[in-house]
């Protein structure tokens, strides 16, 4: 296998808009991806996202804003480590692309970085297939939830 990038293609049922909040606000994301967030929503925001119960256990990952062009595109880094800054080679890019599609947004998400980080084969596949599991149970939600905030909107 090529284990390069992962490509998901969803349609939300919400605007373009509320897509862009629902990828890049951390109170948003809370509710559908990490369980904490922890950046500013600008390029170049420095922060983290927790998974799990972080005063107990849990895992911190770090996290960078790489662009923020509401309501079409909002990417960042991730994965590298405590410390360093998130550059091609030490972290993975995340990057969303939102276009308006009928009454709704076409969400295009890849992830893409796992080569470029000096692993060996084992842990390239084991890191794309972890990453390949995760944002098909969290994309699911983020179609769920980014809905809801729509409905919530025009209440």
């Amino acid at each position: 296998m090529e284990f390069g990038t992962i490509e998901r293609e969803i349609h939300i049922d919400a605007s373009p808009e509320v897509v862009f909040d629902v990828v890049s606000s951390p109170e948003h994301l809370r509710e559908w991806w990490p369980d904490e967030a922890e950046f500013p929503p600008v390029p170049g925001g420095a922060g983290r996202i927790g998974f799990g119960n972080c005063a107990q256990g849990g895992t911190w990952v770090q996290f960078t804003v790489v662009d923020a062009v509401p309501p079409r595109l909002f990417s960042f880094r991730w994965t590298h480590e405590e410390g360093e800054t998130a550059a091609p080679g030490n972290s993975n890019l995340v990057v969303f692309e939102l276009e308006p599609a009928g009454t709704g947004t076409l969400l295009r998400m890849t992830e893409s970085g796992f080569r470029e980080r000096g692993w060996d084969e084992a842990k390239i596949a084991a890191e794309y297939a972890e990453h390949v599991t995760g944002w098909d149970f969290y994309l699911p939600r983020l179609r769920v939830y980014a809905a809801k905030v729509e409905a919530g909107a025009q209440a």
